[in-house]
């Protein structure tokens, strides 16, 4: 079985993003950039699947600049056998993604496409369900747990109300939540394993997509500072406050 991981390169998270100036987006000048940690999940599952002997290759995708290939090489030493890079300078929109990743599914024909469930840039936690829609493929979001058996996979995902299991029947696409696993520790003899494994470039015209964005960012801004807080004397006061200045009772 062959299992696709596209991994997403953003802002690392122990960052704190800044806003440009001109409100045109995020400012990501000289800041550490870091694999999309629900990505990262992702390609740990896959690996834990071959462990198993429920996979046979890993293949991990990325989309982007020529500085993705940093992400690819994090998720080859993670564990993915090789990596694919869709490079492109143009700014890349969830259904864009979507599309070039349906390209390669038909290039590939995996058994099972596992992605984090959203990106920590954009939380748009639109590719997946997108890329199930375009490829005809059945899917299961937010997994808490996976289990593959033969030619269907049994998905625990979390709901509003508890943990809901669903089965599939493969081909099928997941996306992860965060505690379907806790990433591995990356070794330097796995980093420097992952420099001899093979990675193909392709451009999104090679895959025959259209990439131009559909949406235009009109303005970014960061949410307004917390105001201090104040303290009252007694329960009475509080609730006063609650229901006429704050209006949430």
């Amino acid at each position: 079985m062959k299992i696709l991981v596209p991994v997403k390169r953003v802002v690392d998270y122990n960052v704190k993003v800044r806003v440009k100036s001109d409100g045109t987006g995020v400012d990501i000048a000289n800041v550490k950039m870091s694999m999309n940690p629900f990505d990262e999940i992702a390609v740990e599952e896959a690996v834990r699947l071959k462990e198993k002997g429920a996979a046979t290759e890993i293949i991990a995708v990325s989309c982007g600049d020529a500085k993705c290939q940093e992400t690819l090489r994090t998720a080859m030493a993670i564990g993915a056998d090789r990596g694919i890079l869709v490079e492109t300078t143009e700014e890349l929109q969830p259904l864009a993604v979507a599309k070039l990743l349906k390209a390669l599914v038909d290039k590939e024909q995996p058994a099972l496409v596992i992605l984090g469930k959203q990106a920590i840039d954009d939380d748009a936690n639109q590719t997946g369900q997108m890329l199930a829609a375009l490829a005809d493929l059945p899917q299961a979001t937010f997994a808490s747990k996976v289990e593959v058996a033969g030619d269907k996979v049994s998905v625990t995902r979390e709901v509003d109300g508890g943990l809901e299991t669903i089965s599939l029947s493969l081909p099928a696409v997941i996306t992860t939540d965060l505690r379907l696993n806790e990433p591995r520790y990356v070794t330097l003899p796995n980093i420097m394993k992952a420099k001899k494994k093979q990675l193909d470039t392709f451009k999104p015209e090679d895959l025959g997509v259209d990439v131009k964005p559909r949406l235009k960012t009109l303005k970014v801004s960061e949410p307004p500072k917390r105001g201090a807080g104040i303290k009252v004397p007694d329960v009475a006061t509080l609730v006063d406050k609650l229901k006429n200045e704050a209006k949430v009772i």
